[in-house]
Parts: structure tokens; sequence; C-alpha cells
């Protein structure tokens, strides 16, 4: 699976983020596993068990653990318990993904998209057109939880096939190719953008190859 659109969601197992309304929405790392596994194996239902074994292996967990999972789930997509469109309780036994699914676009070029990215380490994250904010605010486009990273810390606008960065009065600066940035700066592909100490790298989309990544928060 690379992307897979239902209703107004879309869930890209490149960079391992979903997106509501083509805007970025935090999942938790298992809120994530939870729904990629419930979609790859739709319609079918999926047992407790199997999935708390999925989710926590060799872990003994309260049954409330997979049950605040769903309910993040269920918050992150929209869909509500009583009238499910994502996602169904079959009782006694599990959970099953009852949306329509449908193939998205590759290669990000959805409505929305914008043919850019940031790469740390092993984690990729899709920018938007329009204004990408990156911060440790859970609700910031790019999520970057590190102490050193205001809430809001910069942001990254993308308009018309240019991406510009500025610093949004952050503690410890943000920084291009290594210098702090005071006015907005055009980004080119392959350069350095540092949060304080936390370095990601700008990159055109249509010049990378495409990896699958682990992105475990």
């Amino acid at each position: 699976m690379t992307q897979k659109r239902f209703g107004q969601c879309l869930l890209d197992s490149e960079t391992r983020q979903l997106f509501r309304a083509g805007r970025p929405v935090h999942l938790s790392p298992k809120a994530y596993r939870l729904l990629e596994l419930l979609i790859d194996r739709a319609p079918s239902a999926v047992s407790k068990q199997e999935i708390e074994e999925f989710l926590w292996p060799q872990t003994f967990v309260s049954e409330s653990s997979l049950t605040n999972i769903v309910a993040e789930v269920r918050g992150a997509t929209g869909d509500r318990a009583r009238k499910p469109a994502v996602l169904r309780t079959v009782h006694g036994f599990g959970y099953a993904f009852c949306g329509e699914i449908a193939e998205a676009g590759e290669d990000g070029k959805e409505e929305g998209f914008s043919p850019f990215r940031l790469v740390r380490g092993k984690r990729r994250f899709a920018l938007f057109e329009g204004e990408n904010v990156l911060g440790r605010d859970p609700e910031a486009a790019i999520h970057v939880e590190h102490g050193a990273v205001s809430r809001r810390h910069a942001r990254i606008s993308i308009r018309a096939g240019t991406a510009t960065l500025e610093d949004l009065h952050s503690r410890n600066g943000t920084f291009l190719g290594g210098r702090r940035v005071e006015s907005p700066a055009e980004l080119r592909d392959g350069d350095v953008v540092g949060l304080g100490p936390v370095a990601l790298t700008f990159e055109s989309v249509g010049n990378q190859g495409s990896t699958d990544t682990d992105l475990t928060r």
C-alpha cells in the first residue's frame, strides 16, 4: 500500500502520515499501525487478540489500551462509534474497516500536496501547498518532538512551485545551511533546515526514489 483514500482521508504509507481534508492529522505510532492493519485486511474483521498481539507483542495490556487507540483513530478520521463510516466494532470479536477504499495518486500528486518534503533520518514529512508549520505542537503540519524545538518553530510556505522558509520567533532559531534565518528564504533541493539543533533535509520528491520508511516516534 502506498496511498489509500477513504472519505476525506488519505493514508500515505511512505511518509506514514494520515491526511484529512488535505491537511496532516497527528496519529500516535500504534494508532497509525492499527489503521493500516485494518485497511490492509478490509473488509475482514480482525480479532482483539490478534490486534493486541500486533500492537503489543508479548506484552499484557488491559482492554482499555486498545479501546483508547480505537478512539484515537476515530477522532483523527472524524468517525463516530454510533454511526461508523471508517471503523466498525464487531461486538464480542474485534474491529473491521468499513469505509470505501480507493487508490490515490502516486508521488503525492493528490490535490493539496506539493512536490516537496522534509527528511529527518528515516522519517519523511509531506509538505502541502500553502503554509506548513514546523514545531513541537502535535497539531503542527510537521511535528518534531525535541526539547530544543519550539511549539511553533518555523514555517515553510509553498506557492507556485516555490518553497520559502521563515522563523516564527523560535527560542533556538531556524537555520538554512548553517546560517540563521532572519528573513524569509527560498529553499532548494538538498538544503538543510535546522530547527535549533534538529536538522532536516528539504527534498523535491520528483528527484528521489521511493522507499519504505519507519516513522515510529
